[in-house]
Order: structure tokens, then sequence, then C-alpha cells
């Protein structure tokens, strides 16, 4: 059962899980009017909506609350992590790397990337121009670090609180799409650091759907 918003035929499938709520509707950015969306059971609410497609902005209204609430499965944020989320179309993407068939672990030469620090722009388009560069010198797989979008300008990744949605200050989808692209077609493989273990201090919005996202269970400094 997918998630977030879906890019059909004709159309955006939404679907959130917000067992909280009694209510759900869908706001998009064009219009002021709100879309409610249907019960599906199991704390699951959803909606089609006809003629609309990617880069469509949306949040959604839970209950009486009139707060702008983002996508907790939301592929980006171009506005950042408090603003409104967007439809994303992951397969309208046409890579160029048919011939990548991966690489063993063992053996390779792994350079740790951070895209914010890696180029004097900061983009995926910046650090890809340097790419040869780092073939040329021996590397043959990139650790990209962290890139969950999070709350403020700068930071290492950790704070992040959008896992599906690659952090807007980098570029878009695309962009990530296009970086892994061309490091395939060098022959540079790509791993990325994920974290899955906490949030960031803010800009979640995951508690407002569900008390369940995350553990109730004595925390430490990790929460």
């Amino acid at each position: 059962m997918a998630v977030g918003a879906e890019v059909l035929e004709n159309g955006v499938h939404f679907r959130v899980w917000a067992p909280k709520r009694k209510q759900v509707n869908l706001k998009l950015s064009e219009s002021s009017d709100l879309i409610p969306l249907e019960e599906e059971g199991n704390g699951y609410f959803s909606v089609f909506c006809k003629g609309i497609g990617d880069g469509t902005r949306y949040s959604f209204r839970l209950d009486d609350d009139d707060y702008d609430y983002p996508d907790p499965a939301s592929r980006f944020q171009p506005d950042g992590v408090h603003g409104a989320s967007q439809v994303v179309d992951p397969e309208s993407y046409r890579w160029n790397d048919r011939d990548w068939r991966g690489v063993e672990l063992q053996g390779q030469v792994i350079y740790e990337m951070h895209i914010g620090c890696f180029t004097d722009a900061g983009t995926w388009k910046s650090a890809e121009s340097k790419l040869p560069f780092l073939v040329e010198t021996g590397i043959t797989m990139l650790e990209v670090m962290p890139v969950a979008d999070f709350d403020g300008q700068f930071g290492w990744g950790y704070d992040g609180v959008k896992w599906y949605a690659p952090t807007r200050l980098y570029g878009s989808p695309d962009d990530f799409r296009h970086f892994i692209d061309t490091a395939h077609q060098l022959g540079l493989a790509v791993i990325l650091d994920v974290v899955y273990n906490h949030f960031g201090p803010t800009g979640n919005y995951t508690g407002a759907f569900s008390p369940h996202f995350v553990s109730h269970r004595p925390s430490d400094r990790m929460g």
C-alpha cells in the first residue's frame, strides 16, 4: 500500500497514515479549498485528484486544526520542512546508466562526501562536475552523507526530519538522480548514509498524525 503522493494516469493519489485523527483534508497550494480524504481503515486516509501531477504543492489539514502540515512521506520540500510538500514523479527521470551492474564491496576505495561542503556551491550539480577528478585519483565508490531534509540552512545531515525528501539545499530530486546517473557512467558506485534511529529537533510533524511513529520507551541522548 503506497503512502504519500503517487502520480498515476490522469492525476495523483494521496494516502496518509493518521490513526490519531478522525478527519484529514488535502489542501492544494493553488487553491484554498479543502478536499476531504476517505477513511480506509487501520488509520489510513486517501483521495485521488484528477488533473494534477508532478510539481503540485500540497499539505494536509487534520481534524479542526487549521495548520497546514507537510506530508510525512513527502518526496520534496521546496520551501523547507515547515512548508508545503511537492508531488514528485519518480518515473519521469530517464536514466542513462543501463550498463551499470554494481560492484562488490571488497576492494573499493571509498570517498565520504558531504554535498554541501564538497564544492563552494554546495549542490548536486556542482559536485557532479568534480566526479571525473575523483575517478582520476582512484576513487571507486562515493558514500554520500545523509541528505534527508532538515530545518535550517547548514547541517551534517544528522538532524533529518523528512526521510524520503532529499534536502532542497542541494537541488531537486532529479539533480540527485542525475548525480548518481553520471557517477555510474563514470564507473563510480554510490552509497548513502541514512539516519533512521532519530529525528532532528525541529520540523518533525509525524506526531501530529500519530504517536506511533516513535518509540515511547525511556530515551537516551539520541531521543
